[in-house]
Order: C-alpha cells, then structure tokens, then sequence
C-alpha cells in the first residue's frame, strides 16, 4: 500500500490552554511531548491529566507500590517540558471502562480548567492496522472525545454544577496523537532534546521496558517517529495529531 504524500498542516495556534487526557503515565511522553514543549515555549498553558496512576504497569512491582513511583516519574516528567498541573483521576490501570462514570470525571476536568484545545492518544483499535491497541487507550480516548461536548451541555452531569463547575462550551478541537491518519502537525525539532529527557524521567518503566540503554532507547525512539512524519511536514520532524474541530 502507497504511504500517503498529503502535506501536513501546522496546528493552529490562536488557544492559550490546553488539557491533555491520557490513560497512564508515559502515554503523552510517548506520543508528543515535543510539541508540549514548543507550546509552553510560547507561553500557552498545558495541564496533564492521567486517568491511572500507572500502577499495572510494570510486573516486578506490585501495584501499591508502584503507583506513587509512577507518578512521580510522570510529575517529574511534566515538569521538564514546562507542565506543573498534573493530575489523576484514580482509575483503576488497566481496566477502565468506556462509560458515564470515565466521560464525567474528564468533563469535569474541563469544566476546571475550560481549554480551547484537548489532547489525548490514538482510540483506535490499533496502531496503524499493525498492533492491537489497550483498552486503557480505546476507552480513554473515546471519552475524552465525548466529554469535549458533554463539558458544554449543562443537563449532561448536573451534579458537576452543583459542584460549582460550570459549563464550558470553548473546546474548539480535539487533537489525538498517535493517529495513523494525521492531518496536522508541531516541528518536534526545537522540543526534542527536551521531549527525549522528558520520556527518559519514566526511568523506572522503561528499564523492565527494554534491554537497551534508557537514552539510547528513548532517543531512538522519538527520533524515529519524528523523522518518519517529516516527508509530509516540508522536511522537518514532526509531531503528528488527528485534529477534530467541534
């Protein structure tokens, strides 16, 4: 099958806050902390929220441990690409279910901080057609695609204003990384180094991860992805995103 030519488009750039939901800690470090890094840059306000605490995530640790670890390393992480709000929603790794219950606790968290952009991951069920993607994933970023409209609607989870979050109807686009059919993208070149240090502070994860020396490993790992966008983005590395405007 022929790669698609189409030129990407560069992201718009008229927001000020974005929120990016994501399921675990790591996913956004994966998937486009560059272009986190460009925005906060520019001085645009970034707030990461993880619907887990990562606690499933790696075999030699169980769970009760592991989850403070984890989300430390994503603190640390969020904080070199110039992200100081983090938060989690508390659900349980690996077995989050698609429903009212995820949908309402990601509204909520737009209501709070009212972005004009969302970020979260691939929802698809896979990577391209080549690999089966997780629940977490699947249900995670169908959410938060659901919530972007559930967060303006005021007879949608009433209780949330009761709460005193008021509706908030100002979320333009949903951006989802990872898509296998992109149609927008942020030069990864001026956040790499930082994107790379970034992916590197889930130092903890990415040793039962590989055999492969941690830089080396994230290095070569972003890198690649960056470079593999960049025949549709005029030469330049990329970031890539599906973006959905509401």
């Amino acid at each position: 099958m022929t790669e698609p030519t189409e030129q990407l488009s560069p992201m718009p750039t008229d927001w000020e806050r974005a929120l990016a939901v994501v399921a675990h800690p790591d996913d956004l470090e994966y998937g486009c902390a560059a272009a986190v890094a460009q925005w906060t840059d520019e001085g645009r306000e970034v707030t990461y929220v993880l619907a887990t605490r990562g606690e499933a995530g790696i075999d030699t640790i169980a769970p009760d441990a592991c989850a403070p670890l984890r989300e430390r390393e994503q603190r640390a992480s969020a904080a070199v690409v110039g992200v100081s709000a983090v938060e989690f929603l508390g659900h349980r790794d690996g077995v989050i279910e698609y429903g009212t219950g995820l949908r309402r606790d990601i509204a909520a968290a737009i209501r709070a901080h009212r972005p004009e952009l969302v970020v979260t991951l691939n929802h698809r069920d896979t990577w391209g057609g080549a690999a089966w993607n997780t629940p977490d994933h699947r249900a995670v970023g169908r959410a938060a695609l659901d919530a972007a409209g559930d967060a303006g609607n005021r007879w949608i989870f009433p209780e949330l204003a009761e709460r005193g979050l008021a509706p908030w109807d100002g979320v333009r686009w949903v951006a989802v990384a990872g898509s296998d059919t992109p149609t927008h993208a942020v030069d990864a070149g001026p956040g790499l180094e930082r994107a790379v240090a970034s992916l590197l502070e889930h130092r903890t994860y990415i040793e039962v991860l590989t055999d492969q020396e941690p830089e080396d490993y994230c290095r070569s790992f972003l890198t690649g992805v960056a470079q593999a966008a960049a025949d549709r983005f005029g030469g330049r590395p990329a970031v890539t995103f599906e973006l959905l405007p509401r």
